[in-house]
């Protein structure tokens, strides 16, 4: 039982972290920091309802990619774009291919290279073509899906926050949320994401679920190898979690067998 200080200063903590919301700062500490990222797959649903609604006026009133496109543009305004900027980071460390401090001071560097260009232009594209998708279907789908997706996303990063991750620097968002949750919490959090994309599929209420579920698998895949390469988390690994793991879920949606 989370005590009631706690959890209000988490779920403030968590909101501050990954939307604009201007709330007021509070305590935070590792026990704070615990149930932030315990409760970031709901924050991330709550993040996607609002995106949903924007999709399904903006397709009644225009192209669909159109609406893909500025929902995909909402999306980074309302996290003010960090997730972008730790994908572009990261990857920029990775395709230097250093290792240990050398990848870390790549990260810490204000410009982004070719590799983190790259992946920022390829994710928009892709989450903007799968949101371009949804509108065909009907709008109970559409919520679904881009709820599911943003909470998945989010769920990336309580996976990246369990216990035995280290983080890869003494101090920043890395140093205070890495080992925090705890994997009792993990599969709860998990399983109600995957119960929230059911509806996303008309007539195949099994691939949601399976797209949620494969598309953390994947980034498991990929957040081990950035551990081994950086030593641990850190901010910005967080970040490209959220949009790896998101761009996973939306092509899991739209694509048929």
């Amino acid at each position: 039982m989370v005590p009631d200080g706690r959890l209000i200063a988490g779920l403030r903590l968590a909101f501050t972290t990954f939307t604009i919301l201007p709330l007021r700062a509070g305590r935070v500490d590792r026990p704070v920091a615990a149930v932030a990222m315990a409760l970031a797959p709901m924050v991330g649903a709550a993040l996607g309802i609002p995106l949903a609604a924007l999709l399904i006026g903006t397709a009644a009133a225009g192209p669909a990619l159109v609406a893909g496109a500025l929902t995909v543009a909402a999306g980074a305004l309302l996290t003010r774009g960090l997730h972008l900027d730790g994908l572009a980071d990261t990857v920029d460390a990775l395709g230097s291919y250093r290792s240990g401090p050398g990848a870390l001071e790549i990260m810490k560097k204000p410009d982004v290279g070719p590799f983190g260009v790259a992946a920022i232009v390829l994710v928009l594209l892709i989450q903007a073509g799968a949101l371009a998708a949804l509108p065909d279907r009907p709008w109970p789908a559409v919520v679904a899906g881009v709820v599911a997706a943003t909470a998945a996303g989010r769920l990336a990063v309580s996976w990246a926050c369990r216990r035995g991750i280290p983080a890869a620097r003494p101090e920043g968002l890395g140093a205070l949320v890495a080992g925090t949750v705890n994997r009792p919490t993990l599969v709860v959090a998990t399983a109600a994401v995957a119960a929230m994309a059911v509806p996303a599929v008309p007539g195949r209420p099994w691939q949601g679920p399976l797209a949620v579920v494969a598309a953390i698998a994947v980034e498991l895949l990929v957040l081990r190898h950035v551990v081994r390469r950086l030593g641990g988390i850190t901010g910005d690994v967080l970040g490209a979690s959220v949009e790896i793991t998101a761009t996973l879920v939306y092509l899991g949606l739209v694509l048929t067998g």
